[in-house]
């Protein structure tokens, strides 16, 4: 008899680390046993709310942040996506855009089963295609390769009233603790924070799964 997992993720599309640790999710995900029935629901949290729709300069933020160059920064990001099987090269997208609107038809995917999947192609996008996500026509391409209809999809991502519960969901998840991203939740129980190495993904699964 099959047995259920469900997985709640906490990610930004424009997170690199959020990239990694989702294909290090996925790739221990794809290890499980067929009975294991894994359901994933990604859940909205904005990696910097302030960023305006027209994004920022990644690489001019982080220099005044930070005091040094970006590049040393984005350089371990780099190998472990490597070691991820991700080409990665952050000096490519070099702007950070507002993210509402990816989240919101992200969201409501829910309905086709296939949330987790949608994201990770926005990202790709975003990161290895280097379009810029807060273009909706970029969205759309991306939310029709998963059922949507495009002109569903525009509507959805700009109705207001849909924007607003994203905004409340991101706001809800920063308040009950969740600091930075990605965040996982195993069964309801287990979470874990960060891209974490292979090796902690497979015994979080494992633990998971013997309390199943």
């Amino acid at each position: 008899m099959a047995r259920t997992l469900k997985i709640d993720v906490f990610t930004d599309v424009v997170c690199p680390w959020c990239l990694v640790g989702s294909a290090r999710l996925d790739q221990a995900l794809a290890k499980l046993p067929d009975d294991i029935d894994v359901v994933v629901e990604n859940h909205p949290f904005y990696l910097d709310p302030t960023v305006p729709p027209e994004g920022v300069d990644v690489g001019e933020m982080l220099k005044q942040k930070y005091g040094r160059d970006p590049k040393e920064m984005w350089a371990r990001v780099e190998g472990e996506a490597k070691k991820a099987g991700i080409d990665l090269d952050l000096s490519q997208q070099p702007r950070m855009f507002n993210t509402a609107k990816a989240h919101t038809i992200t969201r409501l995917s829910k309905a086709n089963g296939n949330q987790h999947e949608l994201a990770n192609a926005i990202a790709e996008a975003y990161f290895l295609d280097h379009q810029q996500i807060n273009d909706d026509n970029t969205l759309a391409d991306v939310a029709v390769k998963f059922g949507w209809d495009r002109g569903d999809a525009l509507d959805a991502m700009n109705d207001a009233n849909e924007l607003s519960i994203t905004e409340q969901l991101a706001t809800s998840a920063a308040q009950q603790g969740i600091r930075g991203v990605p965040f996982f939740v195993f069964g309801e129980k287990y979470a874990l924070s960060g891209a974490q190495p292979d090796e902690v993904f497979a015994q979080a699964l494992e633990k998971t799964i013997s309390e199943l």
